[in-house]
């Protein structure tokens, strides 16, 4: 079967390379068919744990309290923001914004009610209230509003009155609102039981539709964003202004995504020039490859859009990593090439061909699939970005090898082989030899050496945590550092937590059997209930009915508002306690009693009641909601502890039950992905090591000789992790999956490396012999890719985003330290424990 394949193979790509040539043309022509299919994502729910019941909460919550599909904008103005030319410009500002055709409203000081300046009573604001630029308005005393109001304080302006917010309001997808509503009501189903097929067959319908309706709303967003910063643009020369919020983040980090794939793109293709140029000294020797780096990214990217995959920030860097994994298997094909054609100097190019591609086989087929494995586990991770990154680089790797295997001997066939190039100072060379002669002399003190390391390596992980502040993920020149800083340091934070009190079970319970009574009794409707059943549902009706809106359960809600505002990480923190206090300040000083405040909730405006109780507590007045913003800049933020603080504290110091509290906002979903990090690091580690074990079995058909293979890039894994313990820097979605591809990749070259020493063994049974020639040999091509993945790696540190810069940072240098660990722990190993047998003669 194998010769039959075999044949088929050299039949194609040598003896009629025109069935090559035609399949080869056929790929790209359908590839290039489906690239205008690629596509960017960068919305929050594409950084987000699978199935996670926080998403689906939070998605509930944002359909009881409105959307936080908003922008702010932040306006500080070189004159006196309450000045007549200030507020005109804030106005015109404003206006255009508000006029956008998908934006559903701007909240800015010009437009909230206006409770103190000058202050009116409680009968006024039934009746109706003025804004800051009504007729009436005092602006001294809105000036003095705005600045000590518990509600606008630290919201709309900051404390010292120099800088203002606008947030300005994107309008909900109806029919995205009510997929998602059915679509999460079946992954609730899912968490208590396997879905029917029926049920299966409807989420798979709803899946596909909600993916087709957010690519279209993520279009839209991102233009919405580039509209919002061409209009606050033609207003810069009135002030300082920047733009801050979910939707502002995920359109920049669109564009970063953007620019990365092309810079890292276009940076690493003129480094492969470079390099070949350098390395071989023949253009056959650049074009070729070149040649096959593209061919793997244009298929690639075709399959994504066929797929209907979207890139992240996470698989950004899919194509540098298709590029350096790609340039990585062809130059092992160069240099065997090479090899073959110095030993032979009047062979035939058909000859050199078929021995490079059938020596090359079996150890390129199998690296291929250690780095599919390395990749592939990333998929137990759990979290989206991640497993897609893994999904793109599985299939890409296996591309690599069909193409590298397909295009470089079609070719090639027909050029002449030319003389051989002779390489009397071939630094790489020396850097094998030196390195091969170093162990030979000093074999006892580098194997304690790597002892040593690897225990200082152990104690570094130790030290690695998971939290690190979303701010850090940008340079400070960008717009959204920038912005988040100031957006934390005077309007209040940026990162929102919501904390959510129901009521307690047996409450619940009680209603429940009040209304089945209710329901079950006969009912006997008389005149006097009809005259007096409004009255008796609206005026007393809410403070009896609900648990929340009357005044000793309010007393509650204050305790639980005064203990989150004092927390050290919170900024503005807003709730019916907010609420009250407003209310009091219009009622001459004194709190509203329950008959007040029933009467009020019924007959106040619309706007005031938009702006008091909507956001904080649910219609019935049987759930409360606390609107927190949390400090992001701040260096001492835990957002782990932190949350299980607030639910600790919440029970066992503020008398709530456990069932009363939920946490949600983008600070918990974001919590929940960083606290995975550990449970997926474990996961893709322990998947990676035991299906390349097992594979390296296979192949060697030695549990030694495996074991042995292993070490090397299980230590490079390990150093680097301790370097990120011992330096202080922390896992997240990038760096998760350093040590799975260093290792998966890595092995590469102990596969290449064990499978050349077993054959230099086999001439004459002298082990440090054989080391020699392997490092003389093959070490040179293992020098060479580890040095193209090593500077192509590094290219990522042009990135933007931070997590990216170090992924590439890091994997550089752990990829140097497996080379090393190849070249010099590796033949210690082989030596010291011998797996290829006996010596026939110690050398």
């Amino acid at each position: 079967m194998l010769k039959r394949l075999s044949d088929l193979y050299f039949h194609i790509t040598l003896d009629t390379p025109v069935y090559g040539w035609i399949l080869t043309f056929l790929l790209l022509a359908g590839s290039l068919f489906y690239v205008p299919n690629f596509d960017l994502d960068a919305s929050s729910d594409s950084l987000m744990l699978e199935n996670d019941a926080d998403l689906q909460y939070y998605r509930t919550l944002r359909g009881s309290y409105g959307s936080d599909d908003f922008v702010l904008v932040t306006f500080t103005p070189k004159g006196d923001l309450f000045s007549d030319a200030t507020l005109g410009t804030l106005k015109k500002m404003h206006d255009e914004l508000a006029a956008m055709e998908h934006v559903s409203g701007v909240t800015s000081i010009l437009d909230v009610p206006m409770l103190q300046s000058p202050p009116v009573g409680l009968s006024d604001v039934l009746e109706g209230t003025r804004t800051l630029l009504d007729k009436g308005t005092d602006r001294e005393m809105a000036r003095k509003e705005f600045s000590q109001s518990p509600l606008y304080r630290s919201l709309l302006t900051s404390p010292d009155g120099k800088t203002t917010g606008m947030m300005v309001n994107f309008r909900p997808d109806p029919r995205m609102v009510e997929l998602r509503k059915e679509q999460d009501a079946l992954y609730a189903i899912e968490l208590q039981r396997p879905l029917q097929a029926d049920e299966r067959a409807k989420l798979t319908q709803l899946s596909a539709e909600v993916k087709q309706i957010n690519d279209l709303l993520r279009d839209q967003m991102q233009n919405d964003i580039a509209e919002v910063r061409s209009i606050i643009a033609r207003y810069r020369d009135a002030g300082e202004l920047h733009l801050g919020g979910v939707p502002m983040i995920t359109s920049d980090m669109i564009d970063f995504v953007r620019s990365d794939i092309n810079v890292f793109g276009a940076g690493i293709s003129l480094f492969i020039v470079a390099l070949l140029a350098i390395s071989f000294k023949r253009l056959r020797w650049v074009l070729v490859p070149l040649f096959i780096c593209g061919v793997s990214v244009v298929v690639m990217v075709g399959f994504l859009g066929v797929m209907e995959w979207r890139v992240t920030v996470v698989s950004s860097n899919f194509i540098s990593l298709l590029l350096i994994i790609s340039l990585s298997l062809t130059i092992h094909l160069v240099v065997r090439h090479q090899e073959l054609h110095a030993q032979h100097p009047d062979g035939e190019q058909g000859w050199f061909l078929r021995e490079a591609l059938a020596s090359k086989a079996a150890p390129s087929l199998f690296t291929t699939l250690t780095t599919m494995v390395a990749f592939g586990s990333l998929l137990v991770s759990g979290i989206r970005p991640v497993i897609d990154f893994g999904w793109m680089m599985f299939y890409g790797v296996g591309f690599t090898l069909l193409l590298a295997f397909l295009l470089f001997p079609i070719a090639l066939t027909h050029l002449k082989p030319g003389k051989p190039i002779l390489r009397k100072h071939d630094a790489t060379a020396v850097f094998t030899r030196s390195l091969a002669n170093f162990i030979e002399r000093h074999s006892s003190r580098t194997l304690i050496a790597y002892v040593l390391i690897a225990l200082l390596g152990i104690f570094g992980i130790s030290r690695l945590t998971v939290e690190n502040r979303f701010i850090d993920y940008f340079k400070p020149t960008t717009e959204i550092y920038q912005g988040m800083v100031l957006i934390d340091k005077q309007l209040g934070g940026t990162t929102p937590l919501d904390v959510v009190l129901d009521p307690p079970k047996a409450w619940l319970d009680m209603k429940a059997q009040e209304a089945a009574a209710a329901a079950a009794a006969p009912k006997e409707d008389s005149f006097f209930d009809s005259l007096f059943s409004d009255q008796s549902e609206g005026d007393a009706g809410i403070t009896a009915s609900s648990y929340w809106f009357n005044d000793e359960r309010l007393k509650q809600v204050r305790a639980v508002h005064d203990y989150l505002d004092a927390l050290p990480s919170t900024g503005k923190v807003l709730s019916m306690a907010t609420t009250m206090d407003v209310l009091t300040l219009i009622n001459d000083g004194e709190q509203p009693d329950d008959f007040t405040l029933a009467i009020m909730y019924k007959r106040i405006p619309e706007a005031v009641k938009a702006t008091l109780f909507t956001p904080y507590m649910t219609e019935d007045g049987n759930q409360v909601r606390f609107s927190i913003r949390i400090i992001d800049s701040d260096p001492t933020l835990r957002r782990d502890e932190l949350l299980k603080k607030i639910e600790s504290d919440l029970v066992q110091n503020l008398g709530l039950k456990p069932e009363q509290v939920h946490l949600s906002g983008m600070l918990v979903l974001y919590n929940n992905v960083l606290q995975s990090l550990f449970t997926s690091q474990i996961l893709t580690l322990s998947l990676v090591f035991l299906a390349i074990l097992v594979m390296l079995i296979m192949l060697f058909r030695s549990l030694s000789l495996a074991a042995v293979g292993v070490v090397p890039t299980v230590f490079a894994a390990l150093f680097i992790l301790g370097v990120m313990g011992l330096v202080g820097i922390p896992l997240d979605i990038m760096t998760i999956t350093i040590a799975a591809i260093v290792i998966g990749i890595g092995v590469d070259n102990s596969i290449h490396y064990i499978h050349r020493v077993r054959e230099e063994f086999e001439l004459d049974g002298k082990y440090w012999a054989a080391v020699e020639r392997t490092h003389a040999s093959v070490g040179r091509a293992m020098a060479y890719t580890s040095f193209t993945i090593t500077l192509g790696f590094s290219i990522l540190a042009l990135s933007n985003f931070i997590p990216t810069i170090y992924f590439g940072l890091l994997t550089s240098l752990a990829m140097v330290v497996a080379l090393v660990a190849n070249l010099t722990l590796l033949p210690l190993l082989v030596v010291k424990f011998r797996p290829l047998g006996a010596e026939r003669e110690v050398g």
